[in-house]
């Protein structure tokens, strides 16, 4: 894969000198991937003017200009875990993209303190295996979060136990936007800031740590304990079969 051409035309915010292009040559080994890098990326709010969705589309456009593939997953109609069957159309969309993924971007508003009901029950639909797959282990996620006040962090805690939990590599770096509304134009677009910045960061990031990883994410995520688990279900089903 060739690193990445610019055409910033559509990101007036970002400086062309600083905003450098993913040198995958230096993070891929040879049996890399040679496609551009899936990103999926999830909002938690249903609101009209939802600043987590605005957030959400500068990180796609970021993340364009880097060379990933993106998807973005509209939460709109999908039901609350357990209130209808996994062949909901809503579900499967959403499980399907979270297969097609490689990496993810996770963004939530801080209500009461957490993260949105949203953004849980769109986790909350992903199982951790489907059939002998792992939907969400070993994908890369980086992670943000607006705030209708003051700076906070309860939503990015939260998601970063809820990524671990999912068996995905997680970022360092994330993202917590305070007074949101008050870093959007009334067009949608988010004004240069630090806030801004913060945001490439993290994009640059996930990147660099989906280039690092994808091809590998198999191997790194192998564990002593499931080979155990599965060697001893294999056992068990051999023998039943010389039983029989």
């Amino acid at each position: 894969m060739t690193d990445t051409e610019f055409d910033l035309t559509d990101l007036p915010e970002l400086e062309t000198e600083s905003f450098h292009p993913i040198k995958s040559s230096q993070l891929q080994s040879k049996d890399a991937p040679d496609h551009a890098p899936r990103i999926l990326l999830l909002y938690g709010s249903l609101r009209k003017r939802s600043f987590s969705r605005l957030a959400v589309l500068e990180a796609q456009r970021i993340l364009e200009q880097l060379g990933a593939q993106t998807r973005i997953f509209t939460p709109s109609g999908l039901p609350l875990p357990d209130d209808a069957e996994p062949d909901h159309p809503k579900v499967q969309e959403l499980r399907e993209l979270m297969m097609w993924s490689e990496g993810q971007v996770w963004c939530s508003p801080e209500r009461h303190g957490s993260m949105t009901g949203i953004m849980k029950s769109m986790i909350d639909w992903v199982p951790l295996s489907v059939g002998a797959v792992r939907p969400t282990q070993g994908k890369t996620l980086a992670l943000m979060q607006v705030c209708g006040g003051s700076q906070s962090f309860n939503a990015l805690n939260q998601m970063r136990v809820l990524g671990r939990w999912m068996r995905m590599i997680t970022i360092p770096n994330q993202s917590s936007v305070p007074k949101a509304f008050l870093e959007f134009n009334a067009d949608g677009r988010m004004k240069p800031s630090s806030m801004y910045d913060r945001i490439v960061d993290v994009m640059e990031e996930l990147m660099k740590f989906t280039h690092l990883t994808r091809g590998h994410a198999e191997y790194l995520t192998d564990r002593y304990s499931e080979r155990k688990e599965n060697a001893e279900e294999l056992s068990r089903r051999v023998n039943q079969k010389q039983a029989c």
